[in-house]
């Protein structure tokens, strides 16, 4: 006895999980559906099985071959579809004694060996084996005589004319010589040609009804029903891995949280991780290498191998092929199916039974109500306010990392030198060694910095005079995403320009990659630290003995500066929570929660201030000595200040400051010059016009010690500095908008302010007789932000509010 497994066809019907994958191999509790008909054969003593192959034959052919069927396989190829009959004529010689025909794609406990005995009790030709359903309207329905003899065969009727709950399953015994009705060299199909024939022909054709469960895996709702039928038992087969508890089956090693809450049945496949606060839901699979993220929400779906899910992700009866991404905050509900390697950005929602083909990129916040087919959705511009940025290992993988540092090395050119460099923790190392292969593959010299933090790489691409740098640092936003920061010779942020021909460079893989005789290698560069702290203490007159300043920061990367600078400068440093991580740094939210904690400490200690730092040294946070938190606006009006009473002419300020600056600015005979929002604007404008005043914007070191080193000179406090700031009352707010809305809802602002005051300088800026509002696009996120200030904090509000209300009502226009 021989088997025939039928794995040729296209599985139309079960895109877009088929656009890349023959149907066979499309996995049921995370093996391939073949698989177990395969299992099913050997279990009947079938040990000779032939594999009919045409679409995506060569991923059969490589899978068995890593893969242990447990039975002899030989492959046939057609050339084009044959028919379900004219497949099995292609097997030629094989086909030489009994043989049991499957197809690839059922999956079935049917007792095989009871319909070979009917069929040889029987002396048949053919025996089908037949199944009794519900809606037969998909199948051959067939009417048996008392013997089994087929009397009445009809494939796939109508309503109208079905006449028997009985169909065919499309599993068969056959004899060789049924190839003698099969033409050779045409399309011939077993239902629509053969049995009719041998019926016409009164030869003997016969059919068993066996007892057990078959479910014909040709749409996406039998696929999902057998997922759930397998893992609630209804099948007579083995599910993969082994019970961890009642309906909880797991593959191998496994993470889970101790707070993670699984209701069964559910599957998880190997080294699958679920993290804190997650739920996973009854007639779940994961396959191999999925991440599941802290408080994300699955239920009745089915993710395949190495697919991740992002904080607060809700699924619920969702269906997604392989390396498939659900940022944070996303939702997709029933009937929903992603194709391999999509991404589903940041808080975007797919609305019910909607299909994405592989490789679609739904933007943040959008939502999806129409399959997605065509093009490749919304690609996002590589560069964000923070560089390049994504999550580890999804979005920025090594390779990809690898890719960039080629695209950018093109942008220089060959033979330039580049700054490379990374904060401490295990993946920005990892990554900036990718980085640096990257780089040589172009013929790019690459002068290896090190750790470091992003205003010593800044300086250090300036002060070895070299063509540009990269400092890829962890997220203080969120731990599971890197950044990388290119850099300009000047040590400022690449140009959007720059950015651009980079982006062109990195998707159109415009670079030509050097000969071995042309890769450079890599140079350590001397240590950095100490120019670096030099440089900035060298204008410190007089230096800063007896300074106390409590000190909330990250230890890890950040102590050796701090040392040095206190060597230095002479600032004795108090230090306030110094736990730290070695994978990667608190998050800055982490932080704000210190805040009251820490304000306390720095009164108590009777410290002149404190100073609170993100891992990288690129944002400052101060607290007076009366405990009054300085951040944001009130820390550039602050700067501007200091700046001013030094007589430094202009200031230079971003849109989004305060009108204080000018009110200043007035009483010091000065010009303010304003700038876009973004970091990268306001560093080229302020090297313009403020030459050195632009550090103090990037460098959160030179910034705290420009301002103490003024206090003292002046013989004040931080404090007494900072009440002389003039009172305002600055409102802030984010509103969704959709991204293809925003150009509409700033030209329509436009429009209905003609008669008012307005600024383009970022977004658009609107002038009121109590105040201003500035309504800015970000480039990120599918929001407006949203500034309004005013002569009171309830003029403030309520013009922030007037804005947001009417950015809603033009965006749904």
């Amino acid at each position: 006895m021989k088997g025939i497994v039928m794995a040729g066809g296209k599985g139309t019907r079960l895109r877009p999980l088929t656009c890349d994958l023959p149907k066979p191999l499309v996995p049921v509790a995370n093996r391939p559906v073949i698989s177990y008909g395969l299992e099913l054969l050997r279990r009947h003593g079938i040990k000779e099985v032939a594999v009919t192959l045409h679409y995506l034959s060569d991923k059969i052919q490589h899978y068995f071959s890593t893969h242990d069927p447990g039975v002899a396989l030989r492959f046939f190829q057609e050339k084009r579809l044959m028919g379900t009959a004219g497949s099995v004529k292609n097997v030629g010689t094989f086909f030489d004694q009994t043989c049991v025909v499957l197809s690839g794609d059922a999956l079935t406990d049917f007792d095989l060996s009871a319909a070979i005995d009917f069929h040889r009790e029987r002396g048949a030709l053919a025996t089908l084996v037949l199944a009794r359903v519900e809606c037969p309207l998909e199948y051959g329905v067939v009417i048996l005589e008392e013997d089994g003899r087929i009397r009445c065969f009809l494939e796939k009727p109508g309503w109208s004319e079905v006449f028997s709950d009985t169909v065919n399953t499309g599993i068969y015994v056959l004899e060789p010589e049924v190839l003698d009705y099969i033409p050779s060299g045409q399309e011939f199909d077993f239902s629509k040609d053969l049995f009719p024939l041998l019926l016409r022909e009164k030869l003997p054709l016969y059919g068993v009804v066996l007892e057990g469960y078959w479910c014909d895996i040709g749409n996406i709702e039998a696929y999902r029903q057998a997922q759930e039928d397998l893992l609630a038992g209804k099948v007579r087969l083995p599910i993969p891995g082994k019970e961890l508890r009642p309906g909880v089956w797991v593959e191998g090693e496994v993470e889970i949280d101790a707070t993670a809450e699984l209701e069964p049945p559910i599957l998880l496949g190997e080294k699958t991780h679920l993290g804190p606060g997650t739920r996973v839901g009854p007639f779940t699979v994961l396959g191999r290498s999925c991440r599941v993220q802290e408080g994300a929400n699955l239920k009745r779906s089915v993710l395949w191998d190495h697919c991740y899910v992002g904080r607060g992700v809700s699924l619920s009866g969702v269906i997604a092929g392989v390396q498939v991404c659900f940022l944070d905050e996303v939702s997709a509900y029933e009937g929903v199916v992603v194709g391999d390697r999509s991404v589903l950005q940041e808080k975007s929602v797919v609305h019910p039974g909607v299909k994405l083909w592989p490789c679609k990129v739904v933007e943040k916040g959008g939502q999806v109500k129409e399959n997605l087919v065509w093009g490749c959705g919304y690609r996002r511009s590589l560069f964000g306010a923070e560089g390049v940025t994504g999550l580890v290992n999804i979005e920025l993988t090594p390779e990809k990392v690898a890719k960039l540092g080629s695209a950018f090395g093109a942008y220089l050119g060959k033979g330039s030198s580049v700054l490379v460099t990374s904060d401490v923790y295990p993946t920005t190392v990892m990554l900036r060694r990718a980085l640096s292969a990257g780089l040589q593959a172009v013929g790019v010299r690459v002068r290896e910095g090190g750790e470091a933090i992003t205003p010593l790489a800044r300086f250090a691409v300036r002060y070895y005079d070299l063509a540009g740098g990269v400092h890829i640092k962890m997220s203080s936003q969120n731990p599971d995403k890197v950044s990388l920061f290119f850099l300009e010779a000047s040590g400022g942020n690449l140009s959007r320009e720059g950015e651009r021909k980079l982006e062109e460079l990195y998707y159109r893989e415009d670079f030509a990659r050097e000969t071995p005789a042309g890769i450079l290698p890599i140079q350590a560069l001397e240590e950095t630290a100490s120019p670096f702290i030099e440089r900035l203490t060298q204008k410190l007159s007089p230096r800063l003995p007896g300074l106390r300043l409590a000190v909330l920061y990250e230890p890890l990367n950040l102590a050796r500066f701090l040392r040095l600078l206190a060597e230095r400068s002479g600032v004795e440093w108090i230090e306030f929570d110094a736990a730290y991580s070695p994978s990667h740094p608190r998050p800055w939210s982490y932080y704000r929660q210190r805040f009251p904690e820490f304000c306390r400490s720095v009164v108590d200690n009777g410290a002149d201030g404190g100073v609170v730092l993100d891992a990288n040294a690129d944002h400052l946070v101060l607290v007076d000595e009366r405990g009054r938190v300085i951040e944001d606006d009130l820390l550039i009006a602050l700067l501007a200040l200091v700046s001013l009473k030094r007589q430094q002419n202009p200031v230079v300020v971003p849109v989004t400051a305060p009108r204080v600056v000018e009110d200043m600015a007035t009483r010091y005979q000065a010009r303010v010059v304003r700038t876009k929002a973004s970091r990268r604007d306001l560093w080229h404008e302020t090297r313009q016009s403020a030459g050195e005043h632009a550090w103090l914007y990037f460098d959160a070191l030179a910034a705290l010690l420009h301002l103490f080193s003024f206090i003292r000179e002046r013989g004040i406090s931080l404090a007494q500095l900072a009440e002389e700031i003039p009172a305002y009352f600055l409102s802030r707010r984010e509103t969704p908008v959709r991204w293809k809305a925003k150009g509409k809802v700033i030209r329509r602002l436009a429009e209905e302010h003609r008669e008012r005051p307005v600024e383009f300088i970022d977004g658009i800026k609107v002038y009121h007789p109590e105040g201003w509002t500035l309504i800015l696009p970000d480039p990120e996120e599918p929001v407006c932000r949203i500034w309004s200030e005013a002569s009171s904090m309830e003029l403030a509000e309520s013009l922030t509010e007037f804005y947001s209300q009417r950015i809603r009502e033009l965006s749904e226009d």
